[in-house]
């Protein structure tokens, strides 16, 4: 227990001071690829907010999404790709082969599902090959795009508000 937090306090730091040089390349593509990177232990309802991407305009097959489990008791969800936290290795390595593969897969959206900050959510959204990142305000400024204000349980309110903006950029 205590190891594991000290293993997430060194590699948030390493983390956040490889971000200083950090460079945001913007793109202009149309939306037709999302990526969805959800925490469970403070959001539940996956399905609807799956739903309601779809509602707005996305394909349900343009749409990976990846869950983050903090107990082995979480995975019951065959349709998502579940992780754990114990998957990221001191130097900060994935080994998990899924969880690589979406890293390495080209979105043109990848939403961060997730509002507190843990090293392996932070470390997946930064390997990202994503176009275009969208999160929550309370994470780290320099990982997304564009971020929204409003709680994690606030989904249709995330969506609503993403989606707009998205037409406000052209991307949709």
């Amino acid at each position: 227990m205590f190891l594991n937090y000290i293993k997430d306090f060194i590699l948030k730091k390493t983390l956040k001071n490889g971000l200083i040089n950090l460079e945001n390349n913007f793109s202009s593509v149309a939306i037709k690829k999302v990526g969805l990177l959800i925490d469970s232990a403070s959001f539940f309802e996956k399905e609807k907010l799956i739903s309601d991407i779809v509602l707005s305009g996305i394909l349900v097959e343009n749409i990976s999404a990846i869950v983050c489990t903090d107990k082995i008791t979480n995975i019951d969800h065959p349709k998502f790709i579940s992780f754990m936290p114990s998957q990221l290795s001191w130097d900060g390595t994935i080994s998990n082969d899924e969880i690589n593969a979406f890293i390495a897969a080209k979105f043109d959206l990848l939403i961060n599902y997730y509002d507190i900050e843990k090293a392996i959510l932070l470390q997946i959204t930064h390997q990202s090959n994503a176009l275009f990142k969208v999160g929550f305000t309370t994470v780290d400024k320099r990982l997304n795009h564009f971020m929204i204000t409003t709680a994690i349980e606030n989904h249709s309110v995330f969506i609503r508000e993403l989606f707009k903006y998205l037409k406000l950029l052209k991307k949709i």
